[in-house]
């Protein structure tokens, strides 16, 4: 099997929109009634969720003239929430074909359809011409992309110039394993972490100059600490979340998760880069 079969078959549900139509009944609504702020629990698959989108996003000035693209878009949330939030049109793209075919079905409940286009394909060859985009993001990707230099050069090659490129990953900043299962990996052959200094040199080796950089592992361990406390508040999880994903390996990726951020191994780190002009 390759890697990247490895890394669809590690993110596949097998019937996650029917999991997804279960369990909206439970929230009060319908497939008609959803809205984008309602999937967010399970649509956004990184640490922080929403939150950690709008702050992104908050710095990437996108507005209703750009065509911003998601690279490794999942379930198509971060490429909704930001057609929402900025007027943008936004093209995804991502390797598993079960969260692309779900996406494109919430994009046409939430009426979205026309502004939001997802697309299965792989980052490190995407099926666009250059200069296509008016920028870009990605959030929680690179941890299953060995080689950085490639990825940022096809991200580079489809943006126009000036273009900004916002990234939100998990990288290594302290030395040591991290625990597996993770939430991006089974195990450490589809794992490819790296640190800030090697996303940097991968950046700059594209062509992009970096702009700004934020290591979000304080507030990473706040919303950990607030997902526990509302779990418990409730009694278990909410009826759509990331256990909707994940399943039965829901807990086990989640400690894990948690330990490797708690112990200084890993952080979610935002790094805004821009294409020149």
């Amino acid at each position: 099997m390759s890697i990247e079969n490895a890394i669809s078959k590690h993110y596949t549900h097998g019937d996650l929109l029917g999991a997804i139509q279960v369990a909206i009944p439970k929230l009060g609504k319908t497939v008609d009634s959803i809205t984008v702020e309602d999937l967010g629990p399970v649509d956004e698959f990184h640490i922080g969720g929403r939150l950690a989108t709008d702050h992104l996003l908050q710095q990437m000035k996108f507005t209703d003239k750009d065509h911003v693209l998601d690279v490794g878009c999942g379930l198509g949330g971060a490429a909704r929430y930001t057609a929402k939030k900025t007027n943008a049109r936004v093209t995804g793209i991502d390797l598993t074909q079960e969260y692309i075919d779900t996406g494109n079905a919430l994009c046409s409940w939430v009426g979205l359809e026309r502004q939001v286009t997802l697309e299965q394909g792989s980052a490190l060859s995407m099926p666009f011409e250059d200069e296509s985009f008016d920028g870009a993001i990605m959030l929680h990707v690179g941890m299953n992309i060995a080689d950085k230099k490639k990825l940022f050069a096809e991200v580079y090659r489809v943006l126009r110039p000036g273009a900004v490129f916002g990234a939100y990953d998990i990288m290594q900043i302290g030395d040591g394993e991290a625990n597996y299962p993770a939430t991006w990996a089974t195990d450490r052959m589809t794992s490819s972490l790296a640190t800030p200094d090697q996303y940097r040199q991968a950046l700059g080796a594209a062509g992009f100059v970096i702009t700004a950089e934020t290591n979000r592992r304080e507030f990473g361990l706040e919303f950990f600490k607030q997902m526990k406390a509302k779990t418990e508040a409730n009694g278990g999880p909410p009826p759509l979340g990331l256990h909707t994903l994940m399943q039965a390996t829901t807990p086990a990726k989640i400690k894990n998760l948690v330990e490797n951020v708690s112990a200084g191994l890993l952080a979610p780190v935002e790094m805004i880069a821009r294409k020149p002009a």
